[in-house]
């Protein structure tokens, strides 16, 4: 049996990479915001996660899990990562066990601008431990794992996509806090 490892031609003009390729292109373009790339990869491999300097090719929104269940109407890990693959759609994030947070990769430049209530936007400055590329469950290793993993290099959230997220969340959980302050009066 041959096994063919690079791009496939899917129609004239038209390459497929397998998940495989684009975990590989995903890895050395975050491997760019590390202080150095190889150790970087030694954690990856050693620890499942590596520290990884937020403002300069990424920047990443930390969300409360309390907010992202809220929005998607659920705390079941596999319909919460279905319900981010939708609402994001397809942008990057990952949940760390530890902080009990969310983290979307958008551009670089989104911790300039971000304004959100109950999340926050990390850039220049701030190191986030940012689990493998091949990690999209628990790990014994670490604490994070890709919700939605990273399709590629410089596959990124959209900010406004991101802050909608975290507004319907907001939403939904006030609604709730309000509703169950109802049935305990």
């Amino acid at each position: 049996m041959t096994t063919f490892h690079g791009p496939v031609e899917a129609e004239p003009g038209v390459l497929v990479h397998s998940r495989r390729d684009r975990e590989v292109g995903a890895e050395t373009w975050l491997v760019l915001a590390a202080r150095d790339a190889r150790e970087a990869r030694k954690e990856w491999s050693a620890y499942g996660v590596a520290l990884l300097r937020c403002g300069t090719v990424f920047s990443a929104v930390r969300i409360p899990a309390d907010i992202v269940h809220a929005a998607a109407g659920t705390a079941d890990r596999v319909k919460v990562a279905a319900y981010l693959e939708t609402a994001l759609d397809g942008g990057p994030c990952f949940f760390d066990g530890s902080s009990q947070a969310f983290y979307a990769l958008t551009p670089h430049s989104t911790a300039r601008r971000w304004d959100v209530p109950d999340t926050e936007a990390l850039g220049a400055d701030f190191f986030l431990g940012v689990p493998a590329t091949t990690i999209s469950d628990p790990d014994p290793r670490c604490a994070a794992w890709w919700v939605v993993p990273i399709d590629g290099p410089a596959a990124l959230c959209d900010p406004d996509i991101v802050r909608w997220l975290v507004q319907r969340g907001r939403i939904r959980r006030s609604e709730a806090a309000a509703e169950e302050a109802g049935e305990d009066a």
